[in-house]
C-alpha cells in the first residue's frame, strides 16, 4: 500500500471515529431517555421561571438523571425565555429533546375540573380555587361586575345558570376571566338545538329551565321524581298557579337545612317567595345539574298540582290532583314533624 492510501486510510478512520463520537454525544445530549419518574410525574410551577430554575426543581425530585446535559439542549435551541406557569406532567424516560420542547411550548398537562352540588357562588369560587388555582379575590370581583356579567350575557341574578356542572379538562392557574370564558362556551355547547327546541315547546328561556331544575333539585333526593316534580310546577306554571315552592324560601332565608316553613316565612317579601310571587323568581337558587334539568326539558305529563313529602321520611313525595288531596298528605306529614319534634 503506497504511503498516501495508507495516509487516506487513517485519515478517514479518523473521520468515522469522530463522526461517530459527535453522533453519540448527540445521542446521549438530545435522544436518550433522561427522566426517571416513580409518580405521577406531576409539577406545578406557581410563577414563570427560568429554565435552569426549572430544572433545578426537576433535580431536586429526582426526576432527571442527569442535570446537565438538559441545559446544554435548552442553550443549543437558544431558549432563554421563562417558561410559563402551569402544571406539568414529566414522563418516564423523556428525552432532553422532549423535555426543552415542553417546557419552551408551555404544553400544560390539563385538570380534570369537576364540579357538583354547588349552592353558592362562593362555593365555586372555592371549588375553582382549591383545583385550579384560580385567584378567589379576582373570580369574586369579576363575578360581581354587571359590565362583564353582561358581556357574558348574564346579570348579578341569572348568572349562576351559566354553570353546568361537569367534568372539564381546564389547565392548572387559568385566569379568573379564561374560566369564565370557558364556561359560557361550555354553557352554549351544552344548550344544542334539540335542548333549545325542547325548552321553545314547554315555553321557557334556557335560563328559566334552570332557575326551575335548581328548585326540583333542592325539593327531592330522588333523582327519579324529578320529571315528575318537574310536570308539577310546569302544570302550575300554564295555569297560572304559584309554585309555592319551599326550596325558594330557604334560598331566600340563607338555610337549606330547614324542614318546616312557618307562616311567617310566607310573608317575607321577596321575589324569589314564589308563595308571594307568581312565575318562576329571578334566578337559579343553586347550580343544577344536567340530569335535573334535563328531567325539565322532558318532564313527565300528568295532571298532578300538589306534591308533599311522605310522612314516613323516606324522601319520597304523595302527588295530588287535587288539593283536598294534598291538604290530607299534608296534615300527615306535619303530624310526624310534631311526633319527631321538628320545629323548624
Amino acid at each position: 500500500m503506497s504511503k498516501k492510501i495508507r495516509s487516506f486510510v487513517i485519515i478517514l478512520g479518523v473521520l468515522v471515529v469522530v463522526v461517530g463520537l459527535c453522533a453519540g454525544l448527540g445521542y446521549y445530549y438530545i435522544l436518550a431517555p433522561n427522566t426517571s419518574v416513580k409518580d405521577d410525574g406531576i409539577i406545578y410551577l406557581r410563577d414563570n421561571s427560568s429554565i435552569s430554575q426549572v430544572l433545578d426543581t426537576l433535580r431536586r425530585h429526582g426526576y432527571i438523571e442527569n442535570a446537565y446535559t438538559p441545559s446544554a439542549v435548552a442553550k443549543l435551541k437558544r431558549f432563554a425565555s421563562p417558561v410559563k406557569s402551569g402544571r406539568y406532567k414529566i414522563r418516564n424516560g423523556m428525552n432532553n429533546n422532549e423535555l426543552i420542547n415542553m417546557f419552551r411550548s408551555g404544553n400544560q398537562y390539563p385538570v380534570y375540573f369537576t364540579f357538583n352540588n354547588i349552592r353558592t357562588l362562593d362555593e365555586f369560587v372555592e371549588e375553582a380555587h382549591e383545583k385550579l388555582g384560580t385567584s378567589k379575590e379576582e373570580l369574586l370581583t369579576l363575578l360581581k361586575d354587571s359590565d362583564v356579567l353582561a358581556d357574558l350575557g348574564f346579570d348579578s341574578t341569572t348568572i349562576m345558570a351559566m354553570f353546568i356542572p361537569n367534568t372539564y379538562q381546564i389547565y392548572w392557574n387559568t385566569p379568573a376571566l379564561d374560566l369564565l370564558k370557558r364556561m359560557k362556551k361550555e354553557y352554549h355547547r351544552f344548550w344544542n338545538e334539540d335542548r333549545m327546541a325542547k325548552a321553545s315547546v314547554i315555553g321557557l328561556s334556557p335560563e328559566e329551565v334552570i332557575t326551575l331544575a335548581s328548585i326540583i333539585e333542592e325539593e327531592t333526593v330522588k333523582p327519579e321524581e324529578y320529571p315528575v316534580i318537574a310536570g308539577v310546577y310546569i302544570n302550575r306554571l300554564n295555569r297560572g298557579i304559584k309554585l309555592d315552592a319551599c326550596p325558594t324560601l330557604k334560598f331566600v332565608l340563607g338555610d337549606f337545612t330547614i324542614s318546616r316553613i312557618l307562616d311567617r316565612y310566607l310573608k317575607i317579601d321577596s321575589p324569589y317567595n314564589t308563595y308571594m310571587y307568581a312565575g318562576l323568581p329571578p334566578g337559579p337558587i343553586r347550580m343544577a345539574s344536567i340530569k335535573v334539568i334535563d328531567s325539565v326539558l322532558n318532564y313527565q305529563k300528568h295532571d298532578y298540582l300538589y306534591f308533599c313529602a311522605k310522612s314516613d321520611f323516606s324522601g319520597y313525595h304523595n302527588f295530588s290532583k287535587t288539593l283536598r288531596q294534598h291538604n290530607i298528605y299534608a296534615r300527615e306529614y306535619h303530624q310526624e314533624l310534631n311526633k319527631r319534634k321538628i320545629w323548624k
